[in-house]
């Protein structure tokens, strides 16, 4: 293992798009150890932290497997409950609506009595699929360090919870987008989604001891960097600028990584402290809008999860 070259794995998130990241890693992480690779990392904001830290969780476990937990957990989170399918309907369709110029009234998750109903519900699908009290003790030294990105909006700081820290409330905080869902309160400070800061975490996969620094870094990315038109609704603008923020950020620590690599290539960097890092993207390349985050129909999860083990497939045939 010591040999092996290491790889650490970063999710991004982006609602419902993230099941996309479910069927890479379920295609992902049990190729890495039969690739010869040493997974020393995974890493994800939002979506991409509920589904790395289920597959993390069924890696480490060792009373299930990565690829059933994950699929298990996204089977509970796709409405399935005749009114949890009524609610997503109506609720995708007011997107939609919304997108093509139909107004509707803006209301803050503060503002009807069901504020924390979807909170309450995601935490009930977590716990049921993660046994959060085991991961201090599951997060040894040789086990992949876990990330999970937040932002706290009381200090107005990135915060990223690792390893034993990742507990249940941080996974919903990482989730809470403030359009949809309440601030979460973590030691006296509250924090909302971490689409807005590091969308994914990256650095922390770096301030580690040399020998479990990354040779490879695989990007699971989910939100386009390009799009064509101008979003119009106010909800379309708000998801834009929440990707421009979470890929802004992203492109600015991986040109970091780039420069670090060409300072050690031309050796301007110790060995011992430093190495070359190749980056690895495996892209959600769908035109997908704004409504479609919100969709948790199990055909359309279905769908996205075929969809990211096709192309984790393809990826490790490049490999």
């Amino acid at each position: 293992m010591a040999d092996d070259p290491k790889v650490a794995i970063a999710c991004q998130g982006g609602g419902s798009h993230t099941a996309f990241t479910a069927g890479v890693l379920r295609q992902l992480l049990p190729a890495v150890a039969e690739r010869g690779y040493d997974l020393v990392g995974m890493s994800g904001t939002s979506g991409g932290a509920v589904t790395a830290t289920a597959g993390w969780y069924g890696l480490r476990s060792g009373e299930t497997s990565a690829p059933a937990v994950i699929a298990d957990l996204w089977a509970d989170i796709a409405a399935r409950s005749p009114a949890d399918t009524a609610t997503n309907a109506a609720v995708v369709w007011g997107a939609r609506m919304e997108d093509m110029g139909v107004p509707f009234p803006e209301v803050t998750p503060h503002q009807h009595p069901f504020d924390d109903w979807g909170q309450r519900q995601l935490r009930r699908t977590l716990e049921a699929h993660i046994d959060f009290e085991s991961i201090p003790r599951l997060a040894t030294d040789d086990a992949p360090r876990l990330v999970v990105g937040a932002v706290d909006i009381t200090a107005g700081t990135f915060e990223t919870f690792v390893d034993g820290a990742v507990t249940a409330d941080a996974v919903l905080a990482s989730a809470a987008v403030p359009e949809l869902f309440e601030a979460v309160e973590i030691d006296g400070d509250y924090h909302w989604d971490g689409l807005l800061s590091q969308n994914p975490p990256i650095r922390d996969h770096f301030h580690v001891p040399s020998e479990r620094k990354p040779d490879e870094l695989w990007l699971v990315q989910v939100n386009p960097q390009t799009r064509d038109g101008q979003p119009r609704s106010l909800r379309a603008i708000t998801d834009r600028r929440n990707e421009l923020a979470g890929n802004l950020s992203l492109n600015q620590e991986l040109h970091l990584v780039e420069r670090v690599n060409d300072w050690v290539d031309q050796g301007h960097l110790p060995d011992e402290e430093y190495k070359h890092t190749t980056v690895r993207r495996l892209v959600l390349d769908r035109e997908l809008g704004y409504a479609s985050k919100l969709d948790r129909s199990p055909s359309f999860i279905e769908d996205l999860i075929t969809d990211g083990e096709e192309r984790a497939e393809a990826f490790l045939d490049e490999l």
